[in-house]
Formats: structure tokens, C-alpha cells, sequence
């Protein structure tokens, strides 16, 4: 197993543009082989699962993709019955809604479902989520933090999906001021990198390791490999981060970033 990534995910900031250009959702039907397309919505993560994948369903089948089907898993009984893990390995696109990521991993890690999901994946097929959906795809995930300035027991993570390695990511990035619980996250193990990926922005990741913003916002990248001095395993609750020196790189669209290399690059 590489570090980083096995195959092809498009990570999405939340709020991704519904109404216009709609740029995100039809570059995932485009991954997902279009009008010959098969894709799942998965609801797992939202409270309100007939609405949001009714509204997905609609969107793509207005967007061009081919045939949408939409998997309601309410409990780990579900994501462990046959029929379901069927009709998920027909997905040439897989596409998790918002809502709250501890509902997919409660529900569908190590299940039949799970274990589907990521044979899909090894094999190509794109897997795309939107905000909780987003969080999701790394192999540790922010679940709750405090915005403003890190300090120590302001940030809760979880183990995620585990698609994305050594990688933490966080969304709705600029708009909710989540930079300081980014730093807190990568100051706990600066190998890891960490993502903040604005609404209506996603990232396209390739099984290369390199990955290509798509969307009208930006991603901020947070590298605390260079840190010389930390003060995250000796400061008390409530006390303020000391991370230095960190590299940061914010990319917009017709930027990317190569995983393995750790650096930006651009691409026409």
C-alpha cells in the first residue's frame, strides 16, 4: 500500500454550487464516465436522507450523468445486507452527502458496505463527498474544533474512511475561520498534511498522489514537517499553540499540489 492514495477521489469544501455553472458536480459526472455513468448518492451522513438524495438524484440527472441511484444505510444492519453491497458495486461514481461524518463511519465502517466501497476504489471508481462527506475520506478526521486560536482540547478527530492517508482535511475552510484547528490538527503529528478546503472548491486527487483544485475558492495547505519548535505535548488545556516554522500554500484553480513531493505545481 502507497502512502497518501490508491485512487481517484474529488473532495468537496461543502456548498458546492447547485444553481449556475455547477463546475463540481459535472467534472464528478465527467469522472464518473457521464451519460454512461452509474452513480451512487450515499446519505448516511445527513438526519434528512430522502430530501438531500432526492435533491442529488435530480441535480444529476439534469447534469448529464447516466443512471442514479440513491442508497439510504440508516443503521450498520443495512450496510451489512447483500442487496445493498450490490447495487454499490455497480457504482462507476460513488458521491457522500453532508451531514455529520461520524454517521458514515459509524454505520459503514467495517462493514460489507465498507469493505465495497473501498474495493471500488482500488479499482478506479471516483469517490466524492461534500463537506462531512469530505471529511470523511482521510484515514483521521476532524470531527468538532473551536475557530480562532489553537489551543490544546479546542479539537476533537476521529478515524475516517481511511481512502486519504496521511492527510487531514477540513472544509467550509475560510468561511468558518477553521485555520487554527488545522494547525492544531498537524501540530499533533507534523507527517501528516493538512487540507482546508473552501465552500464551493474541491480537490480532484489522482492515484499518482498529486491533486488539482476545481471550483471558484481556494485550498490551503498546511505542511508542519519543517517545525523546529512545538509546544503541543507539554501546554496545559486551554493554552495557546506554539507551531514554528510552518509551510503554507494556498491554491486556487489551475493549481494543484503533489502529495508525495510535497510541493505546488501548475497546470493549464
Amino acid at each position: 500500500m502507497s502512502d497518501y492514495v490508491d485512487g481517484k477521489l474529488l473532495i468537496i469544501g461543502g456548498a458546492e454550487d447547485k444553481k449556475g455553472e455547477c463546475k463540481i458536480l459535472k467534472r464528478f459526472i465527467q469522472e464518473a464516465g457521464g451519460r454512461e455513468s452509474v452513480i451512487t448518492v450515499l446519505t448516511a451522513a445527513t438526519e434528512l436522507p430522502e430530501q438531500v438524495g432526492e435533491e442529488y438524484q435530480e441535480l444529476f440527472t439534469k447534469l448529464g450523468g447516466g443512471e442514479i441511484q440513491v442508497l439510504d444505510v440508516a443503521d450498520r444492519g443495512g450496510a451489512n445486507h447483500e442487496s445493498i453491497v450490490r447495487e454499490l458495486q455497480k457504482s462507476s461514481g460513488v458521491f457522500f452527502t453532508g451531514g455529520d461524518q461520524l454517521r458514515i463511519t459509524g454505520m459503514i465502517g467495517g462493514t460489507l458496505l465498507g469493505k465495497a466501497l473501498h474495493q471500488l476504489y482500488e479499482r478506479g471508481v471516483i469517490i466524492a463527498g461534500t463537506s462531512a462527506g469530505a471529511s470523511v475520506m482521510s484515514d483521521t478526521m476532524i470531527v468538532g474544533g473551536e475557530a480562532g486560536t489553537p489551543k490544546k482540547d479546542t479539537l476533537t478527530m476521529a478515524p475516517g474512511l481511511g481512502l486519504l492517508r496521511s492527510v487531514v482535511i477540513d472544509q467550509h475552510f475560510a468561511q468558518r475561520g477553521r485555520i487554527g484547528r488545522l494547525l492544531m490538527a498537524v501540530s499533533q503529528n507534523p507527517y501528516v498534511l493538512g487540507v482546508g478546503i473552501d465552500e464551493d472548491t474541491s480537490i480532484l486527487v489522482h492515484s499518482d498522489g498529486r491533486f488539482f483544485v476545481v471550483g471558484k475558492n481556494t485550498v490551503t495547505v498546511v505542511d508542519a514537517s519543517p517545525t523546529i519548535a512545538s509546544n503541543v505535548s507539554e501546554i496545559s488545556p486551554g493554552q495557546a499553540l506554539v507551531l514554528t516554522p510552518v509551510l503554507m500554500h494556498v491554491l486556487s484553480e489551475g493549481y494543484g499540489f503533489d502529495l508525495k513531493r510535497r510541493v505546488a505545481h501548475f497546470h493549464a
